[in-house]
């Protein structure tokens, strides 16, 4: 019987070809990418990459059903324990924002399976985010019902269309607002505060309805947002 270390190193070994296989998936792609690269990534022998995944396919699996694992997790919190208005469009936009800034490489992976696996992509997106799109559209319905968002907006073509925004903006972040300064971090707080803007104003019927709504302390001290 294994013992809590070895338990506790199969797992660190686990992760780290989940990490380095998200990293090289973005970079060259999945055909591009050879187990050996992966294994040679982590610092191991390719039949140790064996011993933890069956095969590369079994690997990207793992990648992707980490992504939403995280956010099986983590939107329901977000969407149930936030407050209304634009104190849950806060939370959750921004909460979605983050985890594809923090790694760029998730969102140029996502969007590299988009274009080279679109129906393996789309039934995954079919069984694993379509519940928890249905889900916040209903709270942004309550909110046309209450006048507070636009009355001809449709809740889940707009989340689609900021899902769209984000991914692309983690994925070319690095690169693209250095047409806005040669501050590359100035240009990514312009270009995520212009994001924010976009958000905002797509969904909220004015600015006097935002304000309306009361923000959480702890959502209050964030950056000021120009409007």
């Amino acid at each position: 019987m294994a013992t809590s270390d070895e338990r506790a190193g199969r797992g660190e070994v686990r992760l780290a070809v989940v990490r380095e296989a998200t990293r090289l998936f973005a970079e060259r792609g999945f055909d591009g990418t050879a187990l050996q690269d992966i294994a040679d990534a982590v610092g191991v022998s390719k039949p140790a990459v064996l011993h933890y995944f069956p095969s590369k396919e079994h690997i990207r699996d793992a990648v992707l059903e980490g992504f939403l694992a995280h956010w099986k997790e983590a939107l329901p919190r977000l969407v149930f324990a936030t407050p209304t208005g634009l104190g849950r469009l806060e939370a959750i936009f921004g909460a979605v924002r983050r985890f594809f800034a923090d790694d760029p490489d998730r969102a140029r992976l996502i969007l590299r399976e988009m274009l080279d696996r679109p129906d393996a992509v789309r039934a995954l997106l079919r069984d694993a985010v379509r519940p928890w799109l249905a889900a916040i559209a209903e709270f942004i319905r309550a909110g046309q019902a209450g006048g507070t968002h636009h009355p001809d907006l449709d809740p889940e073509a707009y989340l689609i269309q900021m899902l769209q925004l984000v991914i692309a903006a983690g994925a070319s972040n690095a690169v693209l607002p250095i047409a806005l300064d040669d501050d590359l971090g100035n240009a990514r707080d312009r270009s995520d505060r212009e994001l924010d803007r976009i958000a905002r104003t797509a969904l909220f019927v004015s600015r006097e309805a935002v304000a309306s709504v009361k923000t959480p302390p702890a959502l209050s001290k964030r950056r000021p947002t120009k409007r």
